[in-house]
This record gives structure tokens, C-alpha cells and sequence, in this order.
């Protein structure tokens, strides 16, 4: 039967500095031949805890361990002898094999190991003065000061995410608690390690780099002052100080149709005799001179070959393209392309607010305009078979021409009715002024022509609408809660009850009662 004795183990309050420190103290109670029987850390910091651990004072004899020791004894001496055969060759003594064990205090002599644990003298435990006996270790160098912590480690285990920014951050105050000590003890450490202590909240942070990290305070809206840390950025780029070119140097970088780049070096070039500047093709600043002049097709055989270069249009039917980009595309010059559009009849308008001048060439409508920005345009689009345009690459865009002036109701509905775009409800459905805007007519106009074709502008936003029925669809305004009209359309589910002379039928639903 085993008899136990008991130690009651703690790490303090403050806790170890590192989790190695913690292991070498666990290590050294296994060494000395102490079992954990109860080990209860606290919640936020597992470097602090309390325990329990026993170890026994008497073993049960066995033959085993008797005959173990025996041979133990008999293999040293039999060690010992055999180095004595080599020392005495030389003149020297035998080993201290022959000699006696040295006493203990007790008077006890030190036998050789026999797997018993040593019998310890605790009769000068209580003695203050009395000496050390047993040799330091490393658990037992810590109260050195060489052996302690720096305050950057000891700090870290106690350190938490911060919660307003990078990196991690700890009250002064908490560490006070966790190290048993005062404010004014810990803020004087911090001033000895070369911390700056702010004034107020808004007070500049003083940063300090230690082992590739940056530490500093700060002080919070309560005036609690907080340690704070992050690890340094690094550099990525150093900034170097440029010189600014002059024009003359400038290089002139524009892209041609097969994505290639033409450079223009040096200086300008310097005008001749007569006035005008070279008209050497690497240094002149006009694009179009690069490009090599091809012949092009005349009459209704040029418009076919940029048909395929065209795309839609995006404010009305059919489709459009610039004349630089279909310069580049054909490999001529903008003056050779207009002078073929001329030839066909198709010209600019005097001013880019009157009517474009429209040329029927074949089956197609074809005419030039431009832009706010001075760029010209050919825009093209098909004919209808009632006489009104149509899509020239076959989408669904209405033209722009008959929208406004009190056309047949039936043709204003088909015109705008691809305008419409589809809503979640399942119809479809515009805005008044964007239609308007898109068809190039005033709003006024261009609701003047619903109007005509019988359809109501609701007062309000909670009128009932009146409907009108085209083509199988039903048609009818109304306004949003931001008092914007809509024109809105799908498809029809009712018949009609009362004709109308201008071609549509004025209806309103039927409930399903009826």
C-alpha cells in the first residue's frame, strides 16, 4: 500500500510570461516525481492557473526492482574496475569506485541508484538563513533579473484583437490587475521604455519598433490609456522625382484598325519654303496621312461595303458608324469617304439642329449627321412596307420621323411599340420623356401623337387608365408616384366594347364576374 504526499501548485497571479516557461515548470514536477491530479486554468489566460499533485513516499518491494538494483550495483563496479586497469599504467590512483560514498546530512550513506527516490533533509526548511544546498536551476533563475521578460514579451500574452483598427491592443489598467501592480508602476515602465504618454484623444500617436514590430498609446473617450501594436508595413515602392517633357518631345501614340501603334518622335517638323510643313508620313501629327490611300468603291457599291461595319443605332432605327472609324476600317482617308457619300447625295445638314437630309438609294434610307462632339455619322435603315422606316439591320427600333405628327394611331403604336421595354410584371413598358427623347421629338409632340391615337393622360396617379387595343396588345398611360407618365402595353386578354374612327378600340377590361 502506497502512502501519498500533497503540493498545492499555482503560477501566481500575474501569471507566466511564455507557454515554455510554463512547460519547464510541468516538466520539473514530473522530474521530481509529482502527478497532477487537478489542474484548473482561468477563462482568459491559460498561462495562469491552480492545481493539485501528489506524489508517493514508499514503494512496495518486489523481486523485480530488488534483482534490477543488484545488477545496477555489480555493472559499475565491474566499469569501474575495468578503468582503473587504464589509469594504473600511469601512475594514478584508483577511482573513487574503492572509496565510500560521501554522507549525507542525515549521516546516510548515498547508495547507488536504485530507482528509490533520494531522501531529502527538511530540518533547516525554516532556517531564513540558511544556505541553499541544492543547485540553482532555470525555473530557479527567474527572479534574476537577466532571466525576467521584456516588457514587450510579458505584455503579449495579455494582449487581445483590437476592435477599432489593426493589429492588437490592452489596457494599461488590466495589466495593473495582472501583474499586481499600480498604475503609476506601469506607466513608468512604459516611459523608461521610450513611450511618449499622450495628453488627450486627440493627440498625435509617437510610435517605437521593437523586433519588427510597431508599438503606441493612446487614450480612449473614458481616458483609459491603451497599449496598442501592429506589425510594421512594408515598403513596396520608393517614389523618385520625374521631369516634366516639353511639347516638342511628346510622343503621339494613336492606335489604327489592326491595333498597331504609330509614333510620332522628334520635333515638329519645321514648315519649307512655301510655307507648309513636311509631308513626310513619320513626322506629321495627322492620322489619316499614315494610312495609305485605297481606291473605293462609287455609287450604291460603297454603301454595301460599310453596311457590315455598321452597328445599331442607338437612338433611333437601323444602324450608324463614324466616318473615322470606317476611314480606318476601309483604309482611306475621311475626305476620300465624304467625297464618296457626296457623290451619292448625301451631305450634311446646314446646321446640327435641322433635319438630316435623307437619300433613298434602293430599298434603304440613308443620311449623314453629327455629333456634339464634331463627329460625322452615316446612319441607314430600311423602308417599311406601309411607307414608314423600319430597322436596317432588322432589331427592333422604330423610326424616328413619324412619332410626331398625328400619324394614323395604329402606325404611332407600332413605332413606339419597340421601344418598350419587358417590366417583371410581364408587359412592357417606357418612360414618355425617354420614347421622346430617343424618337429625337419634343415630349410635347410626341405626346400630342399618343393622344391623338386615343389614348388618356391619367390626372393622377391613382386614375383608372383607358385602355386602347392594337394589333392583339392593349395600350395605356398612367403616372408613377413621381408624377412620371409611363406608356405601357401588353398583350390583350379582352375584347373591345366601343369602336373608335381612328382605328384603335377603346376598352377597359372586363372582370372576371362578367
Amino acid at each position: 500500500m502506497s502512502l501519498w504526499e500533497y503540493k498545492v501548485i499555482t503560477s501566481g497571479r500575474g501569471g507566466f510570461a511564455t507557454p515554455a516557461l510554463l512547460e519547464k515548470f510541468l516538466n520539473d514536477l514530473g522530474k521530481d516525481e509529482w502527478e497532477i491530479i487537478h489542474f484548473q486554468p482561468q477563462p482568459d489566460n491559460a498561462l495562469v492557473f491552480t492545481g493539485l499533485a501528489r506524489r508517493s513516499t514508499q514503494r512496495d518491494w518486489t523481486l523485480q526492482d530488488a534483482a534490477a538494483a543488484a545488477a545496477k550495483t555489480e555493472a559499475d563496479k565491474l566499469r569501474a574496475e575495468f578503468e582503473a586497469k587504464f589509469k594504473g599504467a600511469t601512475g594514478t590512483a584508483a577511482p573513487a569506485a574503492a572509496e565510500e560514498k560521501p554522507e549525507t546530512v542525515a549521516g546516510e550513506k548515498i547508495a547507488a541508484d536504485d530507482g528509490f527516490r533520494r531522501i531529502r533533509d527538511t530540518e533547516r526548511d525554516l532556517d531564513p538563513e540558511a544556505d541553499d544546498e541544492e543547485p540553482k536551476d532555470e525555473w530557479d533563475m527567474l527572479t534574476s533579473e537577466d532571466e525576467l521578460p521584456t516588457f514587450f514579451e510579458a505584455i503579449r500574452p495579455h494582449m487581445r484583437r483590437n476592435q477599432r483598427g489593426p493589429g492588437m491592443s490592452v489596457g494599461v489598467e488590466h495589466l495593473a490587475k495582472k501583474w499586481d501592480l499600480s498604475d503609476a508602476d506601469i506607466r513608468g515602465a512604459l516611459v523608461e521604455c521610450g513611450f511618449a504618454i499622450p495628453d488627450d484623444e486627440d493627440s498625435a500617436p509617437v510610435y517605437l519598433e521593437y523586433e519588427g514590430d510597431l508599438y503606441w498609446l493612446n487614450v480612449n473617450r473614458r481616458g483609459e490609456l491603451w497599449l496598442n501594436t501592429k506589425e510594421k508595413p512594408r515598403q513596396v515602392f520608393r517614389t523618385v522625382q520625374a521631369q516634366k517633357a516639353s511639347p516638342e518631345t511628346i510622343e503621339e501614340i494613336k492606335p489604327d484598325n489592326g491595333g498597331q501603334k504609330h509614333e510620332g518622335r522628334g520635333r515638329k517638323p519645321e514648315p519649307d519654303a512655301t510655307g507648309s510643313a513636311p509631308t513626310d508620313q513619320s513626322a506629321t501629327r495627322d492620322p489619316q496621312s499614315a494610312i495609305s490611300s485605297v481606291p473605293l468603291p462609287t455609287g450604291p457599291e460603297l454603301l454595301e461595303k460599310i453596311r457590315p461595319l455598321m452597328r445599331r443605332n442607338r437612338r433611333g432605327p437601323g444602324g450608324s458608324g463614324s466616318t473615322s472609324f470606317l476611314s480606318r476600317a476601309l483604309k482611306c482617308t475621311e475626305a476620300d469617304l465624304m467625297a464618296g457619300f457626296a457623290a451619292l447625295g448625301l451631305v450634311l445638314p446646314a446646321a446640327p439642329t435641322d433635319e438630316p437630309v435623307r437619300v433613298e438609294v434602293g430599298a434603304d434610307l440613308w443620311w449623314l449627321n453629327q455629333d456634339q462632339r464634331g463627329g460625322i455619322w452615316i446612319n441607314g435603315q430600311e423602308k417599311s412596307a406601309e411607307g414608314g422606316p423600319a430597322p436596317l439591320t432588322g432589331s427592333a427600333a422604330p423610326a424616328a420621323d413619324n412619332a410626331g405628327a398625328t400619324p394614323a394611331p395604329g402606325h404611332v403604336l407600332a413605332v413606339v411599340r419597340l421601344l418598350l421595354k419587358e417590366t417583371k410584371t410581364g408587359a412592357v413598358a417606357g418612360k414618355v420623356d425617354r420614347l421622346a427623347d430617343e424618337l429625337g421629338k419634343p415630349p410635347a409632340d410626341f405626346l400630342a401623337g399618343l393622344t391623338g391615337a386615343g389614348l388618356v393622360v391619367p390626372a393622377k396617379a391613382k386614375d383608372k387608365p383607358v385602355f386602347i387595343e392594337h394589333a392583339g396588345e392593349i395600350f395605356w398611360l398612367n403616372k408613377n408616384a413621381k408624377d412620371e407618365l409611363w406608356l405601357n402595353a401588353k398583350a390583350s386578354k379582352f375584347s373591345g366594347r366601343e369602336g373608335d374612327d381612328k382605328g384603335g378600340r377603346r376598352s377597359r377590361p372586363k372582370k372576371k364576374s362578367d
